[in-house]
């Protein structure tokens, strides 16, 4: 299993434990992770702006990955979500292809069509397999109760991304319960995040976290579990500020999947980057003898 590792924006500059994590992981599980050269910004922060610029910045990323002759691995929901909206449209949209090259060839690329875009969780069910990922745990995470927060970018549309039920989500609980640790439900966990809105009504964006957080705690859920690094930004960095906001206290941390993996096949915190949280998971780690 060998994949181009596509970073996107995010996740170098401010989620480094999601990279430090995933690396660490893949290896144990088979997945060969190569960096992908000369990558750009996928383009979903300019779709607002201009959909084609969009297009052009996330075709010349297939076009890398081509060149490469391997199929790409994202991190990111937002980073999945543009790449495979824009492979779709580039095959669905009559004429859309020669425009892109046309543009491309400039640069010396040609987008074709032969790669594949997907997301870790996508790899890890799909390539790898969950009774892979139970047997491969030595250390399973019995009493640690957890919920999980699975986005929307991963599963939205529902027609066209064809990969779980985004209102009741299960995925991701099942490679949660793969580790040991239990994964409880609770109301709308197909919420959004919040992230998306951040830059233009600030109050409205902690009102989210601050809602989806408390529910989570009403459950007894230790830790919320993500696969998104703006997700996880939104529940981690800005947990404080939602509890200022809210006058409520969670203390919630949140971990990235592969970080709760990594502690289940015997990685140790530093290596998974744990340190790295805000929100901190010590309390976590004492009871589970880590």
């Amino acid at each position: 299993m060998r994949y181009l590792l596509y970073l996107g924006c995010l996740i170098p500059y401010r989620e480094l434990g999601y990279e430090i994590s995933a690396r660490r992981v893949a290896p144990e599980l088979g997945i060969e992770l190569l960096d992908m050269p000369d990558f750009n910004c996928c383009g979903f922060p300019v779709e607002s702006i201009s959909h084609e610029a969009m297009l052009l910045l996330a075709a010349r990323n297939l076009a890398i990955a081509e060149e490469e002759g391997l199929d790409i691995l994202t991190l990111c929901n937002g980073c999945f979500s543009t790449l495979f909206h824009a492979k779709h449209e580039l095959e669905e949209r009559p004429g859309l292809k020669e425009w892109v090259n046309e543009k491309l060839a400039k640069t010396g690329l040609e987008v074709k069509g032969d790669v594949e875009v997907k997301h870790i969780v996508h790899v890890l069910v799909e390539d790898v397999g969950v009774d892979k990922i139970r047997d491969r745990v030595v250390r399973p995470l019995e009493g640690l109760v957890v919920a999980q927060h699975t986005g929307c970018h991963l599963v939205r549309p529902r027609e066209l991304m064809a990969f779980d039920d985004p209102d009741e989500p299960r995925v991701l609980k099942e490679l949660i319960e793969a580790t040991g640790a239990r994964c409880v439900s609770y109301p709308d966990e197909g919420q959004c995040c919040g992230g998306p809105i951040l830059g233009v009504d600030v109050r409205q964006a902690l009102r989210l976290v601050a809602d989806k957080l408390g529910r989570i705690k009403e459950t007894g859920a230790q830790a919320l579990i993500t696969v998104c690094p703006d997700c996880h930004f939104m529940y981690d960095f800005n947990q404080p500020e939602a509890e200022k906001q809210s006058g409520q206290e969670f203390g919630l941390p949140v971990l990235y999947y592969t970080q709760l993996l990594g502690l289940a096949i015997g990685l140790k915190p530093e290596e998974l980057g744990l340190k790295m949280l805000r929100v901190k998971a010590d309390r976590l780690l004492e009871p589970l003898g880590i």
